[in-house]
């Protein structure tokens, strides 16, 4: 059943917060929030405890602070959700701070773990664990934010990240146990450790963005 107020807060969402994702890089505009919108809501069945109308905020707001910069955005992402007056229409102050705090957790390199199930929901639906994707959105945004690397500058500099983020060992953690999310960690792995298939997928991707 709908949470009272939820296609009144989903119409406020569409029409108010996701245009503003227009102004990120490619790898996160509307179809990144569309994204972990959907994903999140899907992994709440699994919970009835929950709120589905704040954590379609939560989803909603989680990339906001982007307008910052990357490197804190999580905490102004945080702040906006606090500062916007208009969620007092279906909040009151404690859900407001469990939205705020749920955005700002949502951040794989946040290094804790998510304080709430709003939190841990919005960050597993964040990771969109899908070969193609994940490459794309990180070339994507080391050719806006260093556009003066070659081909194989670019490449060094993903293979970087993709190493740190979601090898063994690496940052990236998965929060809830439903989903597919484990079994694409492991197969893209398996791709990392085969670099002659990962640098195929690397070109393939590498000259739609250039072309």
């Amino acid at each position: 059943m709908m949470e009272h107020g939820f296609s009144e807060i989903q119409e406020f969402v569409e029409h108010e917060i996701v245009p503003r994702y227009d102004d990120f890089d490619a790898g996160h505009g509307r179809d990144h929030v569309h994204t972990v919108i959907e994903q999140a809501l899907s992994l709440s069945q699994y919970y009835p405890e929950v709120d589905r109308r704040m954590l379609l905020v939560a989803a909603a707001y989680h990339d906001l602070g982007l307008a910052y910069g990357r490197d804190e955005h999580h905490i102004h992402s945080a702040r906006i959700v606090r500062e916007d007056e208009r969620l007092r229409r279906w909040f009151n102050p404690d859900e407001i701070d469990t939205i705020a705090d749920a955005a700002e957790d949502h951040r794989a390199s946040s290094g804790h773990e998510p304080r709430t199930i709003y939190g841990r929901l919005v960050a597993e639906a964040d990771r969109v664990i899908d070969g193609e994707t994940i490459v794309r959105r990180a070339l994507q945004y080391g050719m806006k934010h260093e556009p003066g690397l070659d081909r194989e500058g670019q490449y060094r500099r993903l293979m970087e990240h993709m190493r740190e983020k979601y090898d063994y060992g690496g940052y990236l953690k998965l929060w809830i146990p439903h989903g597919d999310n484990a079994r694409r960690l492991e197969e893209f792995r398996q791709l990392l450790a085969d670099p002659k298939a990962f640098l195929r997928l690397f070109d393939k991707i590498y000259n739609s963005l250039i072309h």
